[in-house]
């Protein structure tokens, strides 16, 4: 991955996404690009940001959205998955603002999404690493996108994690083995508050 980011910028757009729900949640705005950012916040990059709510040391998914390709600046693309993920995921009811203080953000950055290349579908568990990719599964209009770290914490193998994105795009589990089925992996950097407002860290596979 060429794109690098140092602890105290990862720390930076943790606090970003916790500040623009906050913000979103008291007044309905949109919380600014902060001036003076670094410019490397101004260059576009993919970004999802995940919400966990924490209960008796238990994580929970809360919300989940993001930009799978490099298509805004890096700091927009965190305000705005941000307020999404919190407000827009139609898995889960919004978040009200008293709930912030049992939830966990979590700030994954992309590389931008490679289509993989294979002579046979039955080639695609070799060309993907669990612990390092994430995936897109994509089939006509149907598409599906999970993080690296989601396999990771079902303890999925190279098989169930092609599955359970082709379930994730709506599709039968097996249609990673059709014909024309698109399959693109991409890495990220993770970085995540270990408690509610707590301390900020990297978050390594």
């Amino acid at each position: 991955m060429t794109f690098q980011l140092t602890e105290k910028e990862g720390e930076y757009l943790v606090k970003l996404a916790r500040n623009a729900v906050e913000e979103y949640l008291k007044t309905g705005k949109t919380l600014a690009i902060p001036k003076n950012v670094s410019p490397k916040f101004m260059e576009n990059c993919g970004v999802f940001v995940t919400l966990n709510s924490v209960k008796h040391g238990k994580r929970e998914l809360r919300g989940c959205i993001g930009f799978p390709y490099p298509t805004h600046p890096l700091a927009q693309a965190v305000i705005e998955s941000a307020i999404e993920s919190a407000t827009q995921d139609p898995r889960f009811p919004s978040v009200s603002l008293k709930e912030l203080d049992s939830i966990v953000f979590e700030v994954s950055v992309l590389t931008p999404p490679e289509l993989i290349e294979v002579k046979k579908p039955t080639d695609y568990p070799s060309k993907i690493k669990v612990g390092q990719d994430g995936l897109i599964v994509e089939r006509g209009y149907w598409k599906g996108l999970l993080l690296p770290q989601v396999p990771v914490e079902w303890n999925w193998n190279e098989e169930e994690f092609l599955c359970q994105c082709c379930i994730k795009a709506g599709l039968p589990p097996d249609n990673w083995l059709l014909k024309d089925t698109k399959i693109y992996k991409f890495q990220a950097i993770i970085f995540e508050e270990i408690e509610p407002k707590g301390k900020i860290v990297r978050k390594e596979l």
